[in-house]
């Protein structure tokens, strides 16, 4: 049974053909800047990677674009769309209208629909991406699964915030976190890596990439996590602020004469690393800034490290102590010096860090030092393997 995964941003889209009988990848690929100049796919499916340049104006043509790749004679590995047995899509935002994944009709568009306003950067996306998909492959079934649905087992007093409650009963305000996926996958398989099981464990996973979250997953459920109504709160990113003083929108809107959209661009994509470096919302260069002395780079790194940090030292608090500490994503995966920095400190929580095993980059180890009472550990992260697991036990009794 072979599922394709679906991942549709706002101007890009990004794909992975499973063979779910192995759970290896088959195939995959990315389409970057849909409708706009520069329009390129890159594929990679036969070992080397294919790239198409030509102007796709929607995501019906990115999507035509993925699947011609997909059964080119050259480079593709289909030779018809009917091998294709169901989609999985990526939906950021399930609101409180999802609490699991489900197989996509039209009430479940219209739902989607209906929450727009909580998502308005990418349901819009995910949305087109789905009905490029449905256009496609009209008889092919295909599954949505919310980055939000992991974190709904969050009790009421992690998830509501302190406004009048009418703001939560009236216009459903209030945390729901995101990543779902990753944290879901990592906490899961981080049990399995310490030989026990997830039920009995307080685990705290930390997806660190351009976008970060933290979340406190105890006994195998979410407990409570950093992002909130959007993917804005929690620690500073590669382009956004993460927590602030709410007062401050108010003061610099006055300071700088920007209006309400001037200062959600200037929070969500001008902030954070980027923001605070001057040089770049990429770690990779910002590592490479402060090992030349760039005292900015430097700074950024130190701050997001210590909001990190926090996160860690609240979970681990708010559950009543930590057994497994989890570092997954671009960055958590591949910068030893974050998780260095993370790290010390936290021997009052148990952990001591071992430099030598943190030298490790994207492979399942142990960061931690033998003697150490709660494990630090890398946990690549698998969100498309996750999708594609829950397309095939939704679909499996109707294909």
């Amino acid at each position: 049974m072979d599922v394709l995964v679906i991942n549709a941003g706002s101007s890009s889209l990004k794909y992975q053909l499973i063979d779910m009988k192995t759970e290896t990848t088959i195939a995959k690929g990315q389409v970057e800047r849909i409708g706009s100049e520069g329009s390129v796919l890159k594929h990679n499916g036969t070992g080397d990677t294919f790239v198409l340049e030509k102007p796709m104006h929607d995501h019906n043509e990115a999507i035509k674009c993925a699947l011609e790749a997909l059964m080119d004679k050259d480079h593709g590995v289909l030779s018809s769309m009917d091998e294709i047995s169901a989609v999985g899509h990526r939906v950021l935002h399930g609101g409180d209208k999802f609490s699991d994944s489900v197989i996509i009709n039209q009430h479940v568009v219209e739902t989607i629909e209906s929450i727009i306003d909580l998502g308005p950067l990418h349901l819009p996306a995910n949305l087109m991406g789905i009905a490029a998909c449905q256009k496609a492959m009209p008889n092919t079934p295909m599954v949505a699964v919310f980055d939000t649905a992991f974190h709904q087992t969050m009790p009421k007093s992690s998830f509501i915030y302190a406004l009048p409650y009418e703001a939560y009963t009236k216009h459903k305000v209030r945390r729901y976190g995101f990543h779902g996926s990753s944290h879901r996958y990592v906490s899961a398989r981080a049990a399995e890596f310490v030989g026990r099981p997830a039920s009995e464990l307080k685990i705290i996973t930390c997806h660190l990439g351009n976008g970060s979250s933290i979340a406190a997953v105890k006994n195998g459920k979410c407990f409570d996590t950093s992002m909130g109504l959007t993917p804005l709160e929690g620690v500073p990113m590669g382009t956004r602020s993460g927590d602030i003083d709410p007062a401050i929108i108010k003061y610099l809107m006055l300071k700088e004469d920007m209006c309400i959209e001037e200062m959600d661009d200037y929070l969500n994509k001008k902030s954070g690393m980027l923001g605070l470096s001057g040089v770049s919302s990429d770690f990779r260069d910002l590592c490479a800034a402060a090992e030349k002395g760039n005292e900015l780079a430097e700074l950024a790194l130190d701050v997001f490290s210590y909001h990190v940090k926090k996160y860690v030292g609240a979970y681990a608090a708010a559950m009543g102590g930590v057994d497994v500490i989890v570092f997954t994503a671009g960055v958590g995966e591949n910068t030893q010096i974050v998780r260095e920095k993370v790290l010390e400190g936290l021997e009052f929580l148990g952990v001591k860090i071992d430099l030598e095993r943190n030298k490790q980059r994207g492979k399942e180890c142990y960061i931690s030092t033998e003697d150490s009472k709660t494990a630090a550990v890398i946990i690549p992260t698998n969100e498309e393997l996750v999708i594609a697991r829950d397309t095939v036990t939704l679909c499996k009794k109707i294909i």
